[in-house]
């Protein structure tokens, strides 16, 4: 059963969710279960145990984006439309933890496999503009980003069947494009860390300041503007809780920092989602006669991945463990149930995919590659994505009502 109980004041107004906890559909959890160890053997046979630990991350990344909610896209939403900023909180408490720790890899050079590792910093031009703005479009249209494609996929949500559809397509003609793209005019990767001279240390500190700033601009913004809060509770108490309720979206964020350093430390690299698609976009045609191999972008790592199995390559192994994860967390609440796709939301999924796929691969990464893992890194191009994908949230609150789609208003129950 679920109450929802909305205080009158408007000027102390706020929204709770109380719900029950489901039964859990525990034939579900274990089938989920079952194939993730039977994915895991097979990951370890055809690859290795580094292979293997990065599926197990990819299956505490999902999880963690179940049981929270997490949102990147509605987070951009909410702020764009009625000024609710506790998502963008989230991600700033996120970026303080992920940009510390990654401060203190990065500057020690240490990994758990001994490969060095780099972060994510790429050039700042006009492929990031455009590719970000398409990305902030479809992330609206699709109603989730990468990295909520992939856990609603798994959580029921039917329509991401459509948007991951889209999404591999649009991220595979983006590949094509690419050279076209990367001669558009453009800056050089520039680190605020390293390119700057600060170090680390240097670069920490500029970004805690920007981290900051941004949090006072969520303050005064929430004053004007007053929106309904965003406070989901789910009944239960101790361990119930933690694997059949609801995770606040703060000790998520502090997970998904911690999750995404260790990711740092096992592969040498911050996690990434959208290369997969392209690379499975690559394998789907190469399988039907049409070389790939001649593409610009499918050089160096990216030319071996297409002659192996996709089990060797840490992105796709991620994803899948993002899939499972959040489709195990799902059935362990009792809440997956998949529902019939409305034809304009069917629209939507599917511009939508198409939009952040080809933008993805113009703006060197989506919301988890580019912004997490760019601002992580002290990347300048996570900054510039951040801002452009939020300006692409506005043009789409326009756009979305032509597909039948709700913008939040101040009426709102946020859940």
């Amino acid at each position: 059963m679920e109450q929802s109980v909305t205080q009158k004041n408007f000027t102390q107004k706020q929204t709770t969710i109380l719900a029950d906890l489901n039964p859990m559909q525990k034939p579900l959890l274990i089938i989920g279960i079952i194939v993730s160890i039977i994915l895991l053997s097979a990951i370890v046979i055809t690859a290795d145990w580094v292979q293997g630990v990065l599926f197990i991350l990819g299956l505490a990344l999902g999880a963690t984006l179940l049981y929270a909610r997490f949102g990147f896209t509605s987070a951009f939403r909410r702020l764009a439309s009625v000024g609710n900023v506790q998502g963008i909180q989230a991600h700033l408490l996120m970026f303080v933890v992920s940009t510390t720790l990654f401060a203190i890899i990065l500057s020690n050079g240490f990994s758990f496999t001994g490969v060095e590792p780099q972060g994510y910093v790429s050039p700042v031009g006009v492929s990031v503009l455009v590719g970000a703005f398409l990305f902030g479009i479809g992330m609206q249209l699709g109603n989730g980003c990468a990295s909520g494609t992939l856990y609603n996929l798994g959580g029921g949500g039917s329509s991401m069947i459509l948007t991951l559809f889209a999404f591999i397509i649009g991220s595979t003609l983006g590949a094509y494009h690419l050279p076209f793209w990367t001669e558009t005019p453009s800056l050089p990767p520039i680190s605020l860390a390293e390119s700057t001279g600060l170090g680390f240390f240097g670069g920490w500190v500029v970004q805690l300041l920007l981290f900051g700033l941004i949090y006072w601009i969520t303050l005064i913004i929430a004053k004007r503007k007053n929106p309904p809060a965003m406070k989901p509770l789910a009944k239960g108490k101790g361990w119930k809780l933690v694997f059949r309720g609801a995770w606040p979206l703060f000790i998520a964020g502090v997970i998904l920092a911690a999750l995404n350093a260790l990711v740092l430390l096992v592969r040498g690299t911050p996690w990434g989602i959208t290369s997969a698609f392209a690379l499975w976009g690559g394998k789907t045609l190469q399988a039907v006669g049409i070389d790939v191999s001649s593409w610009g972008y499918f050089s160096g790592d990216a030319a071996n991945a297409l002659s192996q199995s996709v089990l060797m390559d840490s992105t796709s192994v991620m994803n899948f463990g993002i899939i499972l994860g959040a489709f195990i967390a799902v059935t362990a609440q009792g809440n997956f149930k998949p529902r019939k796709i409305k034809p304009g939301v069917a629209g939507a999924a599917i511009v939508g995919g198409l939009l952040m796929g080809y933008g993805a691969r113009l703006a060197f990464g989506c919301n988890i590659g580019a912004y997490f893992g760019g601002i992580s890194s002290f990347s300048l191009h996570g900054w510039v994505w951040a801002i452009m994908a939020f300006l692409g949230t506005g043009a789409a609150l326009f756009l979305r009502p032509l597909f039948g789609m709700i913008n939040p208003n101040k009426n709102d129950q946020f859940c």
